[in-house]
């Protein structure tokens, strides 16, 4: 059974879908989510009968584009003013096991994989494979050192993470390593994000300024214009 990844878009103008991203989400089964960002007085029940219809034929669109590239694709729309709320709940409702968050790419070469620990890699190497399906396409497995751990035990965490990679059949040859020591853990990872087309991870732990400044993948995505697949640890 295909694993289920879940595609938000934000209504009624969503940012348009890379072709190269629906191409490599094509394995999967997709869930297209529509967010409609509603003003605080305005009812649910009147924005879906005001903006229903035009909603549902914007996500259809995108369905189409995914289905016409091999996908299993079935679509959700939500009416609310919490985009956050609204993507854990449908992520839950629809058992995905990873969510993207897209970004206007026009190709992919370099791939970046933040590591936390060794330990939680098994959930990885099925997405790192949607984007990597060919082989062409350039593996780093990253860590930040920071705190009291050192840098040893960084090193560590990627190089056996590249070990379990080439033992599940990817190329040695395309899979790197990077090790940094930095105070700022997320913004280590924004800054080295930048040099890569697209980045997979686990998805972080949710802290109380994620409201405020986006997400770690939200950064990612907004200041570096890379797609993020991010794995839900819980799957």
């Amino acid at each position: 059974m295909a694993d289920t990844i879940l595609v938000p878009l934000e209504l009624p103008d969503p940012e348009p879908l890379s072709p190269v991203l629906i191409e490599d989400l094509s394995s999967l089964t997709v869930v297209v989510l529509g967010h409609y960002d509603l003003p605080e007085q305005t009812p649910v029940s009147a924005a879906r009968e005001q903006f229903g219809e035009g909603a549902r034929a914007t996500l259809d669109e995108v369905a189409d584009a995914f289905a016409e590239a091999g996908a299993s694709v079935r679509t959700r729309l939500v009416f609310g003013k919490d985009r956050a709320a609204a993507i854990r709940q449908i992520a839950a409702e629809e058992d995905c096991a990873a969510e993207l968050d897209p970004a206007p790419t026009e190709g992919i070469e370099r791939i970046l994989v933040p590591l936390p620990d060794v330990a939680e890699f098994d959930r990885l190497p099925r997405f790192i494979r949607v984007l990597s399906e060919d082989g062409t396409r350039r593996i780093t497995l990253f860590h930040v050192v920071e705190g009291e751990e050192r840098r040893e035990r960084g090193e560590a965490v990627v190089e056996e993470t590249r070990e379990r990679l080439i033992a599940d059949g990817f190329d040695a040859g395309s899979v790197d390593t990077l090790v940094v020591e930095g105070e700022g853990h997320d913004e280590e990872i924004v800054r080295v994000a930048a040099d890569y087309d697209a980045v997979v991870m686990y998805e972080p732990e949710s802290r109380l300024g994620d409201r405020v400044f986006g997400t770690l993948a939200d950064r990612i995505a907004d200041e570096t214009g890379d797609p993020v697949i991010v794995v839900n640890r819980d799957y």
